[in-house]
Order: C-alpha cells, then structure tokens, then sequence
C-alpha cells in the first residue's frame, strides 16, 4: 500500500488523525493490508505525509488498542496476524470504548501529544504552553555536560533510580506532604503503571482480591484487571470511598487502591474518619493500600491536605506520585515510597523489572528540583490552573447551564459536570468526541454500570477565555445535535 494513498484531506472538518485511523482500516478491510504486513513507522509516516509525529502516533496507539495493528519495539509495528474473518468497517466511526483505550494509552503517566494534537477538554495534559521551557533546556545541557565527566551514565545503573532524585523527592515530600520517608524507601518507576508493577510483583499474587473505588481511575483499572488481579468495586461518595461498603464485600481483601487527596474522577476527599477506618481495616487485615496522590499539588482553596501516607503507622501504605502532570507526560517518570520494613523485598523486586527508565531524565528532574525550579513552578501553575479553570466554568454557565451543571471541588485538572437531562452519557461523549471535542463519560469510570452519568471536562489547556468560550459552544452544538 502506497503511503500516498493514507494522505489525509486538510480541508475537511474531522481530525487528522481519525482520518489516518480510518483509512488504515478500511485498507485491512478491503485486503490492501495483509496481516503481518510491517506498517511504516511514525516517524517515517509523518516525514512522508508532513504530518506532526504526535498526529500519527494518536492514530496507530488507536489501532493497537483496537487489535488492527500489533506493535512489536525495537522490529516496528504490524497488521496484527491474528486477525480473521474482519468484518467491513468502511465508514464507521470509532465506538466509545475506542475513546476511553486511546485516554487509557495517552493519559495520565504515559505519553501525550503534541501541543498541536491537543483536543478540546483532553484531561491528564499539564498546560504544555506555561512549561518552562528555555529552563528545561538550560538544565538538559548542564546535565549533558555533567554526564560527561563521569562515568554515571556509562554503567548499569541504580534499578531504584537515581539516588540525587530520590533525595529531592523524599525532601519535597516531608515538607508538602507530610511523609517522613529516607530516600531508600523511594523507588523511581517509569510512569504510574511502573510503580503498580513494582507494589504487584514485590506483595501481590495473580488473583488476589482487592478494592478498588467505583468509579475510579480507568487507567488503575483496567492495568491491574490485565495482570491478574481482581477488583472489587466500592462506592464513593462526599466523603470518599465507603469503607464500611468495602468491609462487607470483601473484608479480607488483600488490597485497596485509592485517591484520598483529590478522588479520581469525582474530586472528593477521603474524609479524616474514613481515612482512620481504611488504615484499621490495613492493619487489622495486613491488607496493603496503595494510595495515588492524584492531582494533589493543584488545590485552589485553602491548603493541600496532608497524605494518606503521613498517618501511616503500621506500614500499609504505599504512596505513588508522578511527574506527568506536574511537569510534563513524556518524561515517563513517577515514583513509590514503601514502608521502611519493605525496602529489601522492593531492592529484591526491583532489580527483576525494566529499571527506572532513562539516567538524563532523572538527573534533570533532580536539578530541576534542588534549583528551586519545581516549587515555583508548582505556585505558578495553581494561579494559572485556577484561572483556567474559572474559563471553563463561566463559559458552561453562560453557553450549557440547560444540558450541565458543573460540580466544583477544591482542586485537580478537570471539572465534572452532570447531565441536567436523562441522555446516556457514553452516546453524548462519542457525539462529542466525533466532533473534535474530547470529553470522558463517567460511566465508563464505573466498574458497575449502577450511578448518574456525567462528562469529565479537562481544562488546563484553555489559555484564554475565548478559547474556553470556543470549546464550550462547540460541545453545546454537538449536545443539541445529539
């Protein structure tokens, strides 16, 4: 199949890379792509076609998740041979789940576009407009230069990661989040899934039973439904997960995944008695929690609650935190901190995995860090994500009061707006996706199809009221029109 033949159409309204997508399905369709055919890589794609890489890797990330196509590292990506009586698929669009395995794939720790693929209402995306980027590059240089003189960066290296990193984030995390932690109880992951990895393999069991908060963050879910583990949903309510609910349904569950600062997706807060209960239930059970500091550091009333973590006093919990949205998605970095009495069976695990990913990045997130640069990055973007925030929710106000109604928390990087009618908010949220704008349903956050629907609606990325006013008109023709 000629290259030229994927060429999209610039002049027509739908995103370029849905037109890529669609057009490589229909050649599998019509049998001009043979499975086991090596399909070109993204970079040479986008070289071809003039395209931006991130373009074309949005539509080949679609048709991995989908089973059209197979990506194989370091031999290049191809049809997938396993493919067989594949029914015609020429002019249909993509269905919902598409839409959630592709947030899945590009979300929150684990890659991103490019700032010219951002789509309205993309969520897990800092505001990659307000990145100090003469900065990064200033510090890149430096730790080139520093790299060297020494011989670092040539050896095997610490499969924990880098110790200078592990200080600065067990520093940051005593005076911001309330964890007194030494730097050998941190490990560096690649990305969030990295560090669920790490807790699987060193204290869990395929099979293992565990909470998990209904609805909840969809990336968690479905990576620990894939390696074996099974989750037990357990309501979320104002004051965060029920665990009195989890108690009954599953009182010797072998773990809990949670989000008590800032609840993925609802906002809430883990209440102080729930948080108590959770830890008793831990200690009670020798059950192990592991708590996602999601969205923690963007609160814009009063002050960031303190970690789960802080008022850990049996060692249950293992705290996990990421770089992707402070900072920026491709770096891949996150991190865990285990309980002290841990560290040598997480040395043991650790050094069975992929490692902590690449010796410069971690070096230059820890200058980043010692220089002062994290924390006044950090105050910068609460001002700036607070007013973002406020041009979306004025533009809802103004242009969808009839069809949404915004429930604001105290933090985080979306707002969650319930439907004021009775749609189904997976065929709303496919509308809307098909209309370029890309908002997440909440039931497809539910492990139980049981609960109201409602749109989660990113807003970092709105640089201007104009532009939150834009969007929002936008999503409101695609509504009526549904």
């Amino acid at each position: 199949m000629d290259a030229r033949d994927l060429r999209p159409d610039q002049g027509r309204d739908e995103p370029i890379y849905l037109q890529l997508y669609r057009r490589y399905r229909d050649a599998i369709a019509d049998g001009k792509l043979s499975p086991g055919v090596r399909v070109p890589s993204v970079r040479s794609l986008a070289s071809e076609l003039n395209l931006a890489r991130g373009t074309v890797e949005t539509a080949y990330q679609m048709l991995v998740s989908e089973g059209y196509f197979l990506a194989r590292g370091a031999a290049g990506t191809v049809v997938s041979p396993q493919l067989e009586n594949l029914p015609e698929l020429s002019g249909t669009q993509p269905s919902l789940p598409d839409v959630a395995r592709l947030h899945a794939a590009r979300g929150a720790d684990d890659g991103g576009p490019g700032e010219a693929d951002i789509l309205p209402f993309q969520m897990g995306l800092p505001a990659l407009d307000a990145f100090p980027r003469k900065t990064w590059v200033r510090l890149a240089s430096r730790s080139l230069r520093a790299l060297q003189t020494t011989t670092t960066a040539m050896a095997y290296p610490d499969p924990a990661g880098y110790a200078p990193l592990r200080r600065a984030i067990a520093s940051y995390l005593g005076i911001s989040r309330g964890i007194v932690c030494s730097h050998e109880q941190v490990f560096v992951t690649t990305g969030y899934r990295g560090a669920l990895e790490l807790v699987s393999r060193t204290l869990l069991r395929p099979g293992d039973r565990g909470w998990f908060e209904d609805p909840g963050y969809l990336i968690a879910r479905r990576f620990l439904e894939r390696i074996g583990l099974r989750l037990t949903p357990v309501p979320v309510d104002a004051e965060g997960l029920n665990v009195t609910v989890g108690v009954r349904r599953a009182a010797r569950a072998r773990f809990a995944v949670v989000t008590p600062t800032h609840q993925s997706p609802m906002g809430v807060a883990l209440s102080l008695p729930r948080r108590l209960e959770l830890l008793d239930w831990a200690s009670r059970h020798n059950a192990w929690v592991v708590e996602d500091d999601y969205d923690s550091e963007f609160r814009y009333h009063g002050r960031p609650l303190p970690a789960l973590k802080s008022l850990d006093r049996d060692g249950r919990v293992l705290y996990t935190g990421t770089f992707s949205k402070v900072l920026f998605p491709g770096l891949r970095l996150a991190y865990l901190v285990v309980p002290e009495n841990q560290v040598g069976a997480f040395r043991d695990a650790v050094g069975q995995l992929s490692g902590s990913g690449s010796i410069l990045s971690q070096v230059m997130v820890a200058d980043f860090m010692a220089r002062g640069h994290f924390s006044r990055h950090l105050r910068k973007m609460r001002i700036l994500y607070a007013a973002r925030r406020r041009y979306l929710v004025e533009a809802l106000a103004q242009e969808s009061s009839t069809r949404l109604q915004v429930h604001l928390q105290a933090g985080g990087m979306h707002v969650l707006a319930s439907l004021r009618t009775g749609h189904d908010d997976r065929a709303l949220a496919a509308a809307a996706w098909r209309g370029g704008c890309y908002v997440q349903p909440l039931t497809e956050w539910r492990l139980r199809a049981r609960g109201p629907g409602g749109l989660l609606l990113g807003f970092t990325n709105f640089a201007t009221a104009e532009s939150a006013m834009a969007a929002v008109r936008r999503l409101e023709h695609v509504l009526a029109r549904a």
